[in-house]
């Protein structure tokens, strides 16, 4: 794989689920970071999955956003406040990224609030349904969740599945259930 661009900035944003991150470059959103325990968690996470576990996040944080990374945080916040956004009009700097996991987020984004799809479903669009596993795999190293809508993605019979952020599985269902999704016909309670 190619390394993933280094960010020009940094920054967190609070939302309905805690507080996500967000890293952009000269091309665009390089990743975006559900909530972790806290603040420094998340942008740590996120970090990491740029292959950059110990920068100097203080000088990347003093960066002012762009006026697209300021709407594509609003856009994030009001997806987490249950606006049906697709957030398909977001710039991904997807280099580094490899083509197949790719094709999944393309996939992926395309599927509406308060729907979902199972892996099975996407592997089948890909051309393959034994590439369940394979999407699976994609969608766990998602470096653009919610952009990325990978918790709109469920396991067969609409189960769960995994979830690869803090609040694993629980998280998930809470995102669908603040979307209007009912992955096996119900609501959670909480």
């Amino acid at each position: 794989m190619n390394q993933r661009p280094a960010p020009l900035g940094i920054c967190h944003f609070p939302t309905a689920l805690g507080d996500c991150g967000m890293a952009w470059t000269d091309a665009g959103i390089v990743a975006v970071q559900l909530p972790e325990a806290d603040v420094a968690g998340t942008l740590a996470r996120m970090l990491a999955g740029l292959g950059r576990p110990r920068p100097d996040t203080a000088d990347l944080l003093h960066i002012a956003p762009p006026p697209s990374v300021v709407a594509a945080m609003q856009g994030v916040q009001a997806l987490m406040q249950g606006a049906p956004r697709d957030l398909c009009e977001l710039q991904l700097d997807l280099r580094g990224v490899p083509d197949f996991a790719c094709r999944v987020y393309a996939l992926t984004r395309a599927i509406a609030p308060g729907h979902t799809r199972t892996y099975g479903e996407l592997a089948r669009a890909l051309g393959n349904v034994h590439l369940s596993r394979a999407v699976g795999q994609a969608l766990g190293a998602n470096p653009f969740a919610p952009v990325v809508p990978c918790h709109r993605v469920l396991a067969a019979g609409d189960h769960a599945g995994g979830f690869s952020t803090y609040g694993g599985a629980q998280q998930k269902l809470r995102m669908l259930a603040t979307e209007g999704a009912c992955p096996g016909g119900t609501l959670p309670l909480f």
